[in-house]
């Protein structure tokens, strides 16, 4: 590992650093240390550097707001993220409420980042990112680290748990993201960053990059240029796969009499809220959403009926999708939350389950690497259309605080009768 000196007198360090060697006394950028001096007003004109590049990169994913907690080990990367005129550093009150921050961007935005320091921050952090872990959101979390020169010496740095062992961050961020990088190394600094950022992406989930305080202004030959824009190759469903699962689903719901549609929360990771607003639109079966999926699916939509959650769903809601003959979950997540502790009156036989990536109809085929998003434009194309559900819904639906009537030569409906009925028992 190439060895990074301590800093010049006029600085301090989180921590001293062996004696300088004659290759850093020659040159005095590889002395560049996190500091807790003032941040300086202006960067080197020269954009060959670490924190150059990070700044690039997420600007280039999408991601223009950057939460952060600042602190001694991420000061100087801090001062790259400012420089970098596409992004802009919110300063958050603690490290849990960048990480939340970050969740939120993330779900808005489609990917999101915070910065904290070392231990102290990294520690604070984690309940936020295990959120986003769970909820599958690409979130990139940034931790100013240890000088280089501290790994491997055996010293107690400020900010850690009062051991030599700087590893106790790292072993908790790796249950709860997808991919860690500990950058204290320049040479393969480019590609552990790159790695990273495209697993978070690809795999929809938050990711973990420690970055040594004294590496981000020190220029080097991989950043000698702007970072080249990701390409992520697109996920192709089996396409045999793909019309096996359509066939096999349109065959079973076009026999339903009262079909339903309900969305699940992994609709975003699978990026269909699309594909799903257009397979409502073709097939006319009623649409409702699990708890967990709410602000997925439009709520104007004209077949809307409302939140289904069991014993506790939308008034009418529950009674329509449980009393239907065909139900098609799509993206759902079936805990005890969103179960009402496993009381759903759902039968499998009854059921199509739509994941990201496999199809499940009923106790029959279940077809793996076929994409939500693909399944559901395909299916849109193979159902007749049926609003035999949404009409019973509308026949016993009754409104809030809202008088129903009968127009001249319509046939009266269940809901206005009940209605009179319970009118005249009041009086």
């Amino acid at each position: 590992m190439t060895s990074f000196g301590s800093p010049p007198p006029n600085t301090t360090s989180p921590s001293p650093s062996p004696p300088m060697t004659k290759k850093q006394k020659s040159n005095p950028e590889l002395n560049n240390t996190c500091s807790t001096a003032p941040a300086a007003t202006a960067l080197p004109s020269s954009c060959g550097t670490l924190g150059r590049h990070l700044a690039r990169r997420l600007a280039q994913i999408g991601v223009r707001d950057v939460f952060s907690v600042p602190g001694d080990f991420n000061l100087t990367l801090l001062d790259h993220l400012i420089a970098e005129p596409e992004l802009n550093l919110v300063g958050c009150c603690n490290e849990l409420n960048a990480g939340y921050a970050a969740d939120g961007y993330a779900r808005a935005n489609g990917v999101g980042a915070c910065v904290v320091t070392f231990t102290v921050g990294g520690l604070s952090v984690l309940n936020a990112i295990a959120g986003a872990y769970s909820e599958n959101l690409p979130v990139i979390c940034v931790v100013g680290g240890p000088n280089s020169n501290d790994y491997g010496t055996n010293r107690i740095l400020h900010h850690s748990i009062g051991l030599p062992d700087f590893s106790q961050e790292l072993q908790c961020f790796q249950t709860i993201t997808c991919a860690q990088a500990v950058v204290n190394n320049l040479e393969d600094a480019h590609e552990l960053i790159d790695t990273a950022i495209s697993t978070a992406l690809k795999e929809s989930k938050p990711v973990y990059i420690s970055i040594s305080c004294n590496l981000p202004g020190i220029p080097h030959p991989t950043f000698a240029r702007d970072p080249v824009p990701y390409f992520l190759a697109p996920k192709l469903s089996n396409q045999l796969g793909l019309e096996a699962a359509v066939e096999a689903t349109a065959d079973f719901l076009n026999k339903a009499v009262k079909p339903v549609l309900v969305a699940g929360p992994k609709l975003r990771v699978a990026k269909a809220q699309k594909a799903f607003v257009e397979l409502a639109d073709a097939c006319g079966y009623p649409i409702a959403v699990m708890p967990s999926a709410k602000g997925l699916v439009p709520e104007h939509h004209p077949h809307f009926i409302g939140t289904y959650w069991g014993a506790v769903s939308t008034s009418y809601c529950g009674e329509i999708v449980e009393s239907a003959d065909a139900y098609v979950f799509v993206g759902p997540i079936f805990n005890d939350y969103s179960s009402v502790g496993y009381s759903l009156l759902i039968k499998k036989e009854k059921s199509v389950m739509v994941q990201p990536k496999r199809v499940t109809i009923g106790n029959g085929p279940s077809l793996g690497w076929v994409f939500m998003a693909d399944f559901l434009t395909a299916l849109a194309k193979k159902l007749k259309k049926n609003n035999t559900a949404y009409e019973n819904y509308r026949r016993i639906f009754v409104p809030p605080g809202i008088a129903l009537k009968r127009e001249n030569n319509e046939p009266l409906r269940v809901n206005i009768l009940f209605k009179y009925i319970q009118v005249s028992e009041e009086m």
